[in-house]
């Protein structure tokens, strides 16, 4: 299994922009899907995006829809969230996460999950 570390979390106003960015290493990961997901205080942990290791499609969450992006650069082996027009209600833990396996086909946001970062903080305030 790959290891993912987040990086990129922070303070910003509503409004703002944040990009998140998770390096992965011990396996190339190009050969996975990748995702972001979030979690709240108080609240379960949430699906925010995925990216398809094969094509690059993508599924986003509706309540991001529009104002976040998940893009990859393979040569790199990193995952991104770009987030923009933050509202507070984003605030939350940020992880990245690897399908279980290798070139798994494509389920979206039911894909199964095994790698698991340790998250960084998003913090929006009004």
């Amino acid at each position: 299994q790959v290891q993912l570390v987040e990086s990129g979390g922070g303070l910003v106003q509503a409004g703002g922009s944040l990009r998140l960015s998770c390096a992965a290493s011990g396996g190339t990961f190009s050969r996975y899907t990748g995702g972001w997901f979030r979690q709240a205080p108080g609240k379960e942990r949430e699906f925010v995006a995925a990216i398809s290791w094969y094509d690059g499609r993508t599924a986003t969450a509706e309540s991001v829809k529009g104002r976040f992006t998940i893009s990859r650069d393979n040569a790199k082996n990193t995952l991104y969230l770009q987030m923009n027009s933050l509202k507070p209600e984003d605030t939350a833990v940020y992880y990245c996460a690897a399908e279980t396996r290798p070139y798994g086909y494509w389920r979206g946001p039911t894909t199964d999950f095994a790698s698991w970062g340790q998250g960084t903080q998003v913090t929006v305030s009004s």
